[in-house]
């Protein structure tokens, strides 16, 4: 029978061959984006959840009618007089690409190769939201594991702006092995789970501290990765300033 780590590897592998509702998924997507954006307030952050790019979240928040533009109404009511686009070009003073940017989707994407990305962005996404979820309820280094596990490939910033990613190898067991591997602009690094749980064991010892740097939690291997990765699944609190820099702001 498979463990827990061993099904969420397979979760989080290839997409399965699973043919999916594009209308029903279209709706999902709307939601899930709209979620987002009601917890961050940025295009840009919604964005990094759900690994889109901000163009397209713009238009998926105009679709679900969260966003409102004047220059969308605009061009909606030249649409609606018969104008064509080079006329809505010059009346707006706007390129092609801008004005489709300003336009909510008028069809259901039905290529099934984005459809089912979509499918994983969001499934990826509810699964990362009820890791960090569980880890809040229960702070263990189970629980703490599974939000390693379910985060792999997602962009991390670093308190000076570096931002990075991570990935989990396969054993001959068929499980994850205890060590993160970095991978950053400049080149790449690994990271010991030892010093994550290091890092979390002085967290919580210290509750109601708000860490205010990386060497802060202690003179730990990698701990400006590990700073990232505990203020990400909501262990640790930080300056608004610095959490600002996480974000990539």
């Amino acid at each position: 029978m498979e463990n827990t780590y061993t099904i969420m590897k397979n979760k989080l592998g290839r997409p399965s061959k699973k043919t999916y509702d594009p209308n029903s998924l279209m709706q999902e997507l709307l939601n899930t984006v709209t979620e987002v954006y009601r917890t961050t307030n940025k295009i840009n952050l919604t964005a990094l959840e759900l690994s889109l790019p901000p163009n397209k979240v713009k238009k998926l928040l105009i679709t679900a009618k969260i966003l409102t533009y004047p220059e969308t109404e605009q061009i909606q009511s030249l649409r609606a007089k018969g104008k064509t686009m080079d006329e809505i070009q010059e009346t707006t003073g706007l390129s092609r690409a801008s004005i489709n940017n300003y336009l909510p989707y008028s069809k259901v994407v039905y290529k099934m190769s984005e459809v089912s990305l979509n499918a994983e962005r969001v499934q990826k996404y509810r699964m990362r939201k009820a890791a960090v979820e569980k880890l809040a309820t229960k702070p263990t280094e189970e629980n703490l594991w599974n939000c390693i596990v379910m985060f792999q490939s997602y962009t991390f910033h670093t308190v000076s702006g570096l931002p990075f990613t991570y990935s989990l190898k396969v054993g001959r067991d068929g499980e994850f092995t205890k060590e993160l591997f970095i991978d950053r602009r400049e080149n790449s690094k690994s990271l010991s789970w030892s010093s994550v749980k290091i890092a979390f064991k002085r967290v919580l010892e210290n509750p109601d501290t708000v860490f205010s740097r990386p060497k802060a939690i202690g003179d730990i291997r990698g701990i400006s990765y590990v700073y990232s990765l505990l203020w990400r699944f909501g262990v640790i609190t930080v300056p608004e300033e610095v959490e600002k820099k996480l974000r990539g702001e």
